[in-house]
């Protein structure tokens, strides 16, 4: 019986021909990406100038667009087309075509890392060491931003909140929740004893997510480990290995409340908790406020079927949607609305039964999946469109779909050529 390992990294005929040089290019190229999404600080960023040009030597190099990931091709290229035909309702078409232009870009992204990981799953540990290291770097900036640790840190704060290299702590927050997972996984998984340098960097992380006092983040956080935990028991075999997840579990949540207690006992840090962890904030309620908003604009998009154009919302009220599905609608009008709600419903759908089969990229299918469910129900109360970690979870979550695909083809070849 041929195994995914056999069929990926054993078989000759089947493996992909590269030459150590180029091999070790391309992933490296591949590490440089996922590290460079966290600077976004400005834009254009190093990120999107990077993307486009390896893109471009990618699909040269003969990068394959697999109809495995077809859905999501499809669906990002209708989701942008709305947004194309929404531009002459906006009253700065300009900016408007700029935004839309970024969505376009962000999309590509999301299929670029797809047929990278349809090809070859086995580069998600490259794509994975370059997102923690950037992770651990921006939440070291982050933290450091915050408590002023070296002249000229408050840049790196807003509204005395920790951002690190992003414009926003509510960006800044969720970014680093992906890397938290795989880290939590790795110990999860793996001796804890053997591991115990992974607690300095996983610190460094939760610690940066607290201080951008994201709530949010906080939320991500807490939704996507409950998910990975309940994961975890539920395709653990062993008694005994549950129990140690037990163990693990309880001994995760002392060591986390430890750490919050350290941080709260800095008086600028249990001020600013005390006002963040509030459930519903000033902005949320009142006849403007963020709810009242999102039934406001939905009623206002029933008469608009190309949307009312791009960054046109905050011009009918106070502020922006901060709700994706809303802003799918007046944004990219019905077409691209209908088409978000299809694409996030379908990409759950189909990642599902991979976080239950047992692969070598099990764990980071598992910290995926969590991650990206969470930014789904993140997405009903803050707008995610532009945040290209989420693009990027798309792009993962369908590379691991048609890498799985692509595996059961290879099997069910292997096994007809053999009768």
């Amino acid at each position: 019986m041929t195994t995914w390992d056999g069929i990926y990294r054993g078989t000759p005929s089947a493996a992909p021909h590269y030459c150590l040089p180029v091999k070790s290019l391309g992933n490296g190229s591949l590490w440089i990406a996922a590290f460079l999404s966290g600077f976004v600080i400005r834009e254009p960023a190093p990120y999107e100038l990077y993307m486009v040009f390896l893109s471009v030597v990618w699909l040269l190099a003969g990068l394959k667009l697999r109809r495995e990931f077809g859905p999501l091709i499809i669906m990002m290229m209708l989701y942008i087309a709305g947004g194309i035909l929404s531009i002459p309702l906006a009253q700065e078409m300009g900016d408007a075509a700029m935004y839309i232009a970024v969505s376009g870009f962000l999309a590509i992204t999301s299929i670029f890392y797809a047929a990278i990981l349809a090809e070859d799953p086995w580069r998600y540990r490259v794509l994975q060491n370059g997102y923690i290291a950037c992770a651990v770097l921006v939440a070291t900036i982050g933290v450091a931003g915050y408590f002023e640790l070296f002249p000229g840190a408050d840049y790196f704060t807003l509204y005395d909140r920790a951002r690190g290299t992003f414009q926003d702590p509510n960006v800044f927050g969720p970014f680093l929740v992906l890397p938290t997972l795989l880290l939590v996984q790795k110990l999860m998984r793996d001796s804890v004893l053997g591991n115990l340098i992974l607690l300095v960097p996983l610190a460094i992380l939760i610690l940066g997510i607290f201080l951008s006092f994201s709530r949010g983040a906080w939320g991500l956080l807490i939704a996507s480990t409950l998910i990975i935990y309940f994961l975890a028991l539920v395709t653990e075999r062993t008694a005994l290995r549950r129990a140690r997840l037990v163990l693990l579990g309880a001994g995760g949540i002392l060591a986390l409340f430890g750490l919050l207690a350290a941080a709260l006992s800095i008086d600028a840090v249990a001020d600013m908790f005390t006002q963040r962890a509030q459930l519903v904030q000033e902005y949320d309620t009142g006849r403007t406020g963020r709810f009242t908003r999102y039934f406001l604009g939905f009623q206002m998009v029933m008469e608009h079927p190309f949307g009312i154009g791009p960054l046109e919302f905050n011009k009918y009220f106070p502020e922006d949607e901060h709700n994706v599905y809303l802003k799918g609608f007046t944004t990219y009008g019905w077409l691209g609305g209908t088409v978000y709600i299809f694409l996030a419903i379908w990409t759950l759908v189909a990642f599902v039964p991979l976080v239950f089969k047992s692969r070598p990229w099990t764990a980071f299918a598992q910290s995926v999946f969590a991650v990206f469910t969470a930014h789904l129900m993140l997405s009903l109360v803050i707008d995610t469109d532009h945040w290209r970690h989420m693009y990027l979870l798309y792009g993962l979550a369908w590379g691991l779909i048609a890498a799985n695909k692509l595996e059961q083809r290879r099997w069910w070849q292997t096994k007809v050529s053999g009768v």
